[in-house]
């Protein structure tokens, strides 16, 4: 199941910043995805998780974690905020660069992306956010499925994402672009709830 589309029209950054707040919108290659509702308890249990990992890993360093929502504007080239058409709200993202982080929020590739999935985006973070992260140079992408008790890691191998690496959410998992921080899963994946057949 895709995200619904809030029109067929092309859209940048600028008609972005016109939008009404109670209704929260990615903005990919000019399209206009609709985001899902409010996401399901485990979803921000993981999302909430992974980040709090982070942030305390990250003290007194200068990369720093945020966690959703946060508009990260993707440019193409060096085009002005106005005509940026894509800006994505990841669930969790590490940046270590502090010149890609303004008031409105990052301008640029995140070192790292995580993404939580549910049956509404899975598909979407797959496929089309895949593909966005992967061309704007993000080192890192991690797609957390908590149903499954699984991760899916693709790194940068120079323009390009390589081969995926999958594994269970058990034990302890290195972030390859972060040097030294893990994140551990035991104690989160014994809260979830339990896997439905």
């Amino acid at each position: 199941m895709g995200l619904a589309l809030r029109d067929s029209t092309s859209h940048t950054y600028a008609d972005y910043l016109g939008w009404p707040e109670d209704v929260r919108y990615e903005l990919i290659d000019g399209v206009a995805y609709l985001m899902a509702p409010a996401p399901a308890l485990d979803h921000q249990d993981v999302a909430g998780e992974i980040y709090f990992q982070l942030r305390r890993a990250l003290e007194g360093r200068p990369c720093r974690a945020f966690v959703a929502p946060v508009d990260v504007r993707l440019p193409r080239a060096n085009e002005t905020d106005e005509r940026v058409d894509t800006v994505v709200q990841p669930d969790v993202l590490v940046v270590c660069d502090p010149a890609k982080l303004d008031r409105r929020g990052v301008r640029g590739a995140p070192d790292l992306v995580v993404e939580v999935l549910s049956r509404s985006t899975a598909s979407h973070d797959h496929v089309r956010k895949r593909r966005v992260y992967e061309r704007a140079g993000v080192r890192e992408y991690w797609l957390v499925h908590p149903a499954d008790r699984m991760l899916t890691i693709y790194r940068l191998d120079g323009a390009e994402y390589g081969k995926p690496e999958v594994q269970e959410l058990a034990g302890e998992t290195a972030v390859g672009v972060l040097p030294e921080v893990v994140i551990a899963w035991d104690a989160l994946v014994e809260r979830l709830p339990p896997v439905e057949f």
